[in-house]
């Protein structure tokens, strides 16, 4: 068996992908996968899934064949889906801020945006350290003002690998009466 497939989904994107729409095929987008532990999470919850990496071997790890597989280097090529829209976006353990304004944009009106990545204070723990692969505290919410924050965090966590992160769970809401229903919602 693939020891990657035994790898467990974040308990921040568990907590939050229930949140995500299920309205079209295709519609949520799992972005710097790697080999897939958001991907099999997502779809166990009957989401269709974009799988996204900069690595095809890794991409190729992902047995499903419903899963869209994605191969690119955002840091060198840019955004690959032009004016496609997600319901859903989950980003962990990945930080380009040139790319905070196209995951907005590429929200569908009610879509959820799951973020979590390493945060300053993570260098006392590991990798990375390098300040600008690092968010400052309050960053993520100020990147994605335009969005209705769920949640938010920003801390050291103590699970199996000791880190510090930042957490994010904000939807494209259009009216107040749709930010309210994601803030019951999360309950």
């Amino acid at each position: 068996m693939d020891p990657h497939a035994l790898e467990r989904p974040s308990s921040w994107v568990e907590r939050f992908l229930p949140l995500i729409p299920r309205r079209t095929a295709g519609g949520t987008l799992d972005l710097a996968c790697g080999r897939g532990r958001h991907v099999r999470a997502l779809r166990a919850h009957g989401l269709g899934v974009v799988a996204l990496d900069r690595d095809p071997a890794a991409l190729a790890a992902i047995a499903d064949p419903a899963v869209e597989k994605v191969a690119a280097d955002l840091e060198a090529g840019g955004w690959p889906f032009g004016e496609r829209r997600f319901d859903g976006i989950v980003v962990t353990n990945y930080l380009h801020r040139p790319l905070f304004p196209a995951l907005a944009r590429a929200l569908n009106p009610g879509g959820i945006l799951i973020y979590e990545t390493f945060a300053r204070g993570n260098e006392r723990f590991g990798r990375p350290r390098n300040p600008d692969h690092l968010l400052k505290p309050g960053e993520l919410l100020a990147a994605f003002a335009q969005l209705h924050v769920i949640a938010y965090g920003c801390g050291a966590i103590g699970d199996e690998r000791p880190r510090v992160v930042a957490r994010l769970c904000a939807a494209r809401a259009e009216t107040p009466v749709d930010a309210a229903a994601f803030a019951l919602e999360a309950g």
